[in-house]
């Protein structure tokens, strides 16, 4: 009954925004044939229709059992409209605001004028305003159009060096790549996927991370893609973790066992590709009787409704005699929740999760994006006294099948002694 809710208001929320902007396209095509207002009109109001019938549907039977490329042509066409049309009607109500101070002070004056006051019985709609809502809706429509097309696989290569006190001197300049949010079910052009990995496998790191969602529900995402990520390699190994997606806990399954079985097959996918999958458990690097521990956990998740499978408690033991201890867990918000108060020798924590709303901006001056409002962490180096995370932006995409300013990440890492 919840879901059903919901499916309706984002239907109302759709049919409001489209008959409200309706209003300001009718008079901006006042001047236009009747044929091409006729092609114009049913343009936009399948849209509509498209719309409605895919949230319909995709309620009835779940979206997730529809072709890959039709959910991606359909979320992406569904999301730049609604955005362009957002926009475009924030200044269809500034006209109408305009419209409607001008009648009541007409009134008015009419009320209390002892001379008679020629009101008009209707305002017309402001061209200018119109002509500049259909300007600010170019902004969202050629911003999201170009993280669909460039903005998803322009991967970036993101460089780091933290210096530890008790780095011990046989690990000093030890080089670590990470990679985070993979999400191979929304990948859609395999070419550009397997740049992104030569672009990894470049940088010849000495270990590998991978920290979490492999998949957006079903193992089944993968198959097209093992050839590809199993060319992920590094002379001490690649270690990983599970997401919160990796489990299927966002789609329906037949039965509890075949979503058991679902995350087999997952977890049996790391070691096909020859990654050490590091559930709640760790290993030790050594060298020269040196020893560095490398600590995974399941997803563990402060924040909404994430689930705490992760037990650190396990994965820590046995620890003691590592001089470093780097930590491999999904979600950022396991480092204030968590970490800091009751491992505080946990020098590094390498998180990704919140793909930085795959939207913000990020230079020399700003660093933005609306997902700052949930997560403290959400992207790039933080450090607290001796303690440090790595929030990963993310390697792929979700939802929104495109990146705007907040682009995929290949972090690389160098450990050096002080």
């Amino acid at each position: 009954m919840r879901n059903l809710t919901f499916v309706s208001i984002i239907i109302l929320v759709f049919i409001t925004v489209d008959i409200y902007v309706f209003q300001g396209v009718k008079t901006l095509t006042a001047s236009f044939t009747p044929v091409t207002k006729k092609v114009l009109y049913f343009l936009y109001w399948s849209l509509t229709v498209i719309a409605v019938v895919s949230f319909l549907a995709a309620f009835l039977i779940g979206f997730e059992k529809w072709n890959r490329i039709i959910r991606l042509v359909l979320i992406s066409v569904l999301t730049v409209s609604f955005f362009t049309k957002f926009f475009f009607m924030f200044f269809v109500l500034i006209d109408d605001l305009q419209r409607g101070i001008r009648w009541v002070v007409q009134k008015i004056t009419a009320w209390f004028s002892s001379e008679p006051v020629a009101t008009e019985n209707a305002i017309s709609r402001s061209e200018f305003l119109l002509k500049a809502g259909v300007v600010a809706a170019s902004v969202p429509l050629v911003g999201m159009t170009w993280g669909i097309l460039s903005g998803a696989h322009d991967y970036r290569v993101r460089r780091h060096r933290i210096v530890l006190k008790n780095l011990p001197s046989s690990f000093h300049g030890l080089k670590i790549v990470q990679l985070s949010d993979i999400h191979s079910g929304s990948f859609y052009n395999k070419t550009a996927v397997k740049g992104g990995v030569e672009m990894a496998m470049k940088e010849k790191a000495d270990v590998i991370f991978f920290t979490g969602d492999l998949v957006n529900n079903e193992s089944s995402e993968m198959k097209n893609y093992l050839e590809v990520f199993e060319k992920i390699k590094a002379p001490l190994g690649v270690y990983s973790t599970l997401g919160n997606h990796d489990y299927g806990d966002y789609a329906q399954w037949s039965s509890v066992e075949a979503k058991k079985e679902n995350l087999r097959t997952l977890m049996n996918m790391h070691k096909q590709m020859g990654w050490d999958l590091l559930m709640n458990e760790h290993r030790m690097l050594e060298r020269g009787g040196e020893k560095l521990a490398i600590i995974g956990v399941e997803n563990w998740g402060a924040k909404g409704r994430f689930p705490k499978y992760g037990k650190m408690k396990e994965a820590y033991k046995n620890t003691d005699d590592a001089s470093v201890k780097l930590l491999l867990s999904h979600d950022p918000s396991h480092w204030d929740a968590q970490i800091r108060k009751e491992y505080s020798d946990i020098d590094i924590m390498f998180s990704g999760h919140t793909h930085g709303m795959q939207f913000g901006i990020e230079n020399e001056f700003i660093k933005w994006s609306p997902v700052q409002y949930m997560y403290d962490q959400w992207a790039g180096l933080y450090k607290e006294g001796d303690q440090h995370l790595y929030v990963n932006r993310g390697f792929g995409f979700i939802g929104f099948p495109g990146r705007i300013g907040m682009l995929p990440e290949i972090t690389v890492m160098e450990l050096v002694k002080a």
